[in-house]
């Protein structure tokens, strides 16, 4: 009776390290995967990076014209189109 019970539960052993090593979520996938994540971590953060950098460029062209404009406006009396250009003398 012994013996039938040793190979069933040898079967059950070679078949559980075959999922280990080889099988769907086994220790090499893992490890794959692990390194998959770090990797586009890393790409995500160069991206974070890039974008504020975009930002900041576009925060800086857009004060930079407001600036333009309002000294423009104040210098040459600018006007844009349909505005009224009033001028109050005291």
């Amino acid at each position: 009776m012994g013996r039938p019970l040793t190979w069933i539960l040898l079967t059950l052993l070679v078949i559980l390290q075959g999922q280990l090593w080889l099988g769907r979520g086994s220790v090499p996938e893992v490890m794959r995967l692990r390194q998959q994540l770090t990797e586009q971590r890393e790409q995500n953060q160069q991206a974070q990076y890039a974008n504020q950098r975009l930002e900041a460029e576009l925060r800086d062209l857009k004060e930079g014209l407001e600036m333009v404009e309002e000294r423009a406006r104040k210098e040459i009396g600018m006007v844009k189109n349909h505005e009224i250009f009033i001028q109050v003398s005291r």
